[in-house]
């Protein structure tokens, strides 16, 4: 297993993390094979939302003595009604069902306390412009949650999140489906039964969310990696061919500030298929086949797919542009936390031999030999 560090935390999470939402009205043993067969293969991070009390009470069982490896990722506003899922803003219903996730995980703290389903303009007012923040952050205090974080399927709501300065990380939903959603979709739509709908281009705020993070040192985990299962579907893709499972996490995981892709996993079986995506080959997780013939606003932009490797100089070019996309958000100011990245890349762009072999096997047409030229003028050529 791989592992990512949670934002400025001294937290770790595996790349794959595991999802409870499918095992919610399963039985326990299910829960328990599930829940240890994804702590057998490294998998160390599990998102705990579902609502009803026994679904609670099954995680806590399952998790037994192995509680301290594990980073759990538990909702604060998420709260039920006869055990269907709610979501409530009054802070005394909010604390009774915190309150309430602890006694049923059999513990005494949360290591990600995240403020549930933040979407609206209504929603960012309610949770952090009244009781629920000052809450979660006197929760923080005492040591009962260990960071904060926030969960998201609006960009531009996302992006007001991570401005605050508030949280450590947000969950959010990405997969290329909804990275091409025409702006201000509501995104929980394509999940219905109707077709998805393109602008065949990467959503802009999108696209400056992930960057907005990698350099705010606010990671991302994701939901909806599989948009519920359309984008394996020959039937139900959008795309001319479905994708694999593998496919889709490489996506995410190679989005900026993505520290672990969130797979609900409803059998053992589901859980051994996502962490098989680490013994994938390099072509066996290629998503640029799938994107190339949506290209619109792609051409011309890297979408870190590793399509343009191996380079002759041993260049990194995918990460390359991956700094040199967020640095360019204040290219005057480039935070430290990024340009430590790029130097950890080890070899540096000004090393570029300019044979355009990257440039012919790009499905994008991104312009690798100029852009190396940016990245060593803004991280090299400076004093």
């Amino acid at each position: 297993m791989k592992y990512r560090t949670i934002g400025k935390t001294d937290m770790a999470a595996s790349v794959i993390g595991l999802g409870g939402e499918h095992l919610a009205t399963g039985p326990y043993e299910t829960v328990e094979t599930v829940v240890n067969t994804a702590l057998d293969l490294g998998i160390n991070i599990i998102d705990v939302f579902m609502p009803g009390k026994t679904a609670r009470e099954n995680f806590g069982r399952a998790l037994g003595g192995r509680r301290q490896k594990t980073l759990i990722q538990g909702h604060i506003c998420s709260t039920d009604i006869n055990e269907q899922y709610d979501v409530s803003r009054h802070l005394p219903t909010v604390q009774k069902y915190f309150d309430d996730l602890l006694k049923c995980l059999k513990t005494d703290y949360i290591d990600i306390g995240m403020l549930f389903f933040v979407d609206s303009e209504k929603d960012f007012s309610d949770v952090f412009e009244g009781e629920i923040l000052p809450y979660a952050q006197n929760l923080k205090k005492k040591g009962i949650i260990r960071a904060i974080g926030a969960s998201c399927h609006n960009p531009v709501t996302a992006k007001r999140i991570v401005e605050t300065g508030a949280v450590d990380l947000i969950m959010f939903s990405i997969n290329p489906a909804f990275d091409m959603a025409p702006a201000q979709t509501d995104i929980l739509n394509y999940l219905e039964d109707a077709p998805m709908d393109f602008e065949k281009k990467l959503d802009k705020d999108r696209a400056a969310l992930y960057r907005l993070c990698e350099q705010r040192q606010v990671s991302i985990t994701v939901m909806k990696a599989f948009a519920a299962g359309k984008l394996l579907s020959p039937k139900h893709t959008p795309f001319n061919a479905p994708m694999t499972a593998a496919q889709c996490i490489h996506y995410a995981l190679t989005r900026p500030a993505v520290a672990s892709a969130i797979i609900g996993c409803s059998n053992k079986e589901e859980v051994l298929e996502a962490a098989a995506y680490l013994d994938k080959s390099e072509s066996e997780l290629d998503y640029s086949a799938v994107l190339k013939d949506f290209q619109g606003d792609f051409r011309g932009n890297c979408v870190y797919c590793s399509h343009c490797q191996p380079c002759p100089a041993a260049l990194d070019i995918a990460g390359i542009h991956k700094y040199l996309d967020i640095a360019l958000l204040d290219a005057a100011a480039v935070p430290p936390s990024v340009a430590a990245g790029y130097r950890a890349l080890g070899r540096a762009a000004g090393e570029c031999a300019a044979c355009g072999d990257c440039e012919r096997r790009c499905p994008f047409s991104v312009p690798v030999i100029e852009n190396m030229k940016k990245a060593a003028a803004l991280f090299e050529n400076r004093a």
